[in-house]
């Protein structure tokens, strides 16, 4: 099997996406967690640049790590001046990170028109600072920056800088797609020639994905040669993003037959990804790769039929294999086949013939008729079944809930704008609460498992990831139906619920508690009202 060697850069690269803000404690758990899915090299940062990095790079000497060698990041030395008093050099030595990347530049016209040096002075930037580095005992990536642009324009000064970082000591050639626009054959036909050119060293591929193609240009720079493919695992960075690691590492695993994750198993993957996801505070787009929550998802009649009945008919592999699951949405299309599928899960004794299945298919057109769409909300359908089948028992009746806003609000110096007070009564005991939000759905939210933690402490977990709303009827203007969406997760799962009424804050509570009553049933948590 083919070793391939995945560098994650969420913690450099991935930090200069816009949005993104990682705290040292952040980085920490990042690192774990690329280190337990098997990432061979984890870009850490750049040393000394900020108070942040500095404390990291210090806690870093102390990891203990199974698979990943951590990596730090810098430039060559300035122009006209000596490696062995370039700051950044010394930052980069001092951090204890076995191994270094250093950048310089491939194309010239960076070099004399953005350096504003000589191509004779760059050269000599670039091996000097390769040899500083080198002979403190570390070893040197080196990334040929604007490689592939700068290879179109002067293909022999482009390798001429590369020669400069092998006369340094470097061990890796990163070649670096950075502006994110060159198509695919063209990376290929460049790494080709270079491959050739540099018989037996090394090589890597750095891409962006300006045009959509950083995934697909890796995948063909490997199937030339390269060994190490560059990236972030959820692929966000600088302006439209890097190499999406988890889709590389799933087309090599499971198509190009490459070990890319040191020995570990495909199988981390979709967990892996939302453990980083939660940490970085995004959330995984549905139809993304192998890892989406749509990757494996059916809703139209023949898909489904089909997959139940040979999942190779629209599956081109097991979901299992990357860690995901396949998803039969819930929708009028589905067919009954399909709601028998969902009902299994609950009452695994009805037929798809039954009174029961049929009247609850009819439920369905009725419910999504009034503007519920359960596709995206399955764990509401699941309590419908529930409620339906007389299985249902709920975890606490509501008294009443009254939302406040006011502008400006009462105090100037919070991000809060409403306030909201939950009364709720749990196996005959009434317990109140309030808390203030960012709107009048947030402060719900707050006070709602603010008031129910103290009967289900496992909901202090549980938070909201995702909020939409759609209306459902334009011509009512301001007196239309809404249908509320919402996405909650635990840290390790999550789910999607969903609401209609003609009141956005009624929907959004219809949402919000559903999402409550499945976390806790789904927990195997006895409900507690009488």
């Amino acid at each position: 099997m083919r070793k391939i060697a995945l560098f994650d850069s969420t913690l450099r690269d991935g930090s200069q996406a816009e949005g993104i803000s990682f705290t040292v404690e952040d980085k920490l758990k990042i690192v774990h967690a690329l280190d337990s899915l098997g990432i061979a090299y984890i870009e850490a940062g750049i040393p000394g640049s900020n108070p942040k990095d500095v404390e990291f790079f210090e806690r870093a000497k102390n990891l203990q790590l199974k698979h990943a060698v951590l990596v730090s990041f810098g430039s060559t030395r300035r122009r006209d001046s000596l490696a062995s008093e370039d700051a950044n050099l010394k930052a980069l030595v001092a951090s204890g990170t076995p191994v270094v990347s250093i950048f310089g530049k491939s194309w010239d016209f960076h070099a004399t028109k953005i350096l504003r040096t000589t191509l004779e002075e760059n050269l000599l930037m670039i091996e000097d600072s390769v040899r500083f580095v080198v002979d403190k005992g570390r070893q040197v990536f080196f990334d040929a920056e604007h490689y592939y642009d700068g290879y179109r324009a002067n293909p022999e000064y482009a390798m001429e800088t590369l020669r400069a970082a092998l006369r340094g000591g470097a061990s890796t050639l990163v070649l670096c797609e950075t502006r994110g626009g060159m198509i695919p054959s063209e990376v290929e036909r460049i790494t080709k020639e270079t491959a050739r050119a540099f018989a037996g060293i090394p090589l890597a591929i750095h891409a962006h994905d300006d045009i959509g193609c950083a995934a697909a240009s890796s995948l063909v720079a490997v199937e030339q040669g390269a060994v190490q493919v560059q990236g972030t695992l959820l692929g966000f960075g600088e302006r439209c993003g890097n190499a999406n690691l988890a889709t590389v590492a799933g087309i090599l695993g499971t198509k190009l037959g490459c070990d890319c994750l040191c020995g570990e198993s495909l199988e981390q993957l979709t967990g892996t990804c939302r453990a980083v996801a939660e940490i970085a505070n995004v959330r995984i787009p549905g139809g993304l790769p192998f890892i989406g929550k749509s990757a494996f998802a059916h809703k139209g009649g023949m898909h489904i039929d089909g997959v139940q009945k040979n999942p190779l008919s629209f599956e081109h592999i097991d979901p299992m294999q990357v860690g995901n699951e396949r998803r039969l949405l819930m929708s009028e299309v589905a067919g009954r086949a399909m709601m028998l599928k969902r009902i299994a899960r609950v009452a695994p004794n009805l037929d798809k013939d039954d009174p029961v299945t049929i009247s609850l298919m009819d439920e369905l057109k009725c419910l999504e008729a009034e503007g519920y769409q359960f596709e995206g909300a399955e764990s509401s359908f699941d309590l419908v079944i529930r409620r339906h089948l007389k299985m249902y028992r709920p975890y606490f009746s509501l008294v009443h809930y009254q939302t406040i806003g006011s502008s400006p609000y009462a105090d100037p110096l919070s991000d809060a704008t409403h306030a909201a007070v939950v009364k709720v009564k749990v196996n005959g005991e009434s317990a109140i609460t309030a808390a203030e939000g960012e709107g009048p759905v947030n402060a719900l939210d707050r006070a709602l498992r603010k008031v129910l933690e103290q009967f289900y402490p496992t909901l202090k977990r549980v938070h909201l990831t995702d909020y939409k709303v759609r209306v459902l009827d334009t011509a009512g203007a301001t007196a239309s139906k809404v249908r509320v969406l919402i996405e909650s997760t635990d840290g390790k799962e999550s789910w999607s619920t969903i609401g209609v009424s003609k009141d956005i804050i009624e929907a959004s509570w219809f949402a919000l508690s559903d999402s409550i009553e499945y976390k806790l049933i789904a927990d195997g948590i006895e409900p507690s009202v009488e």
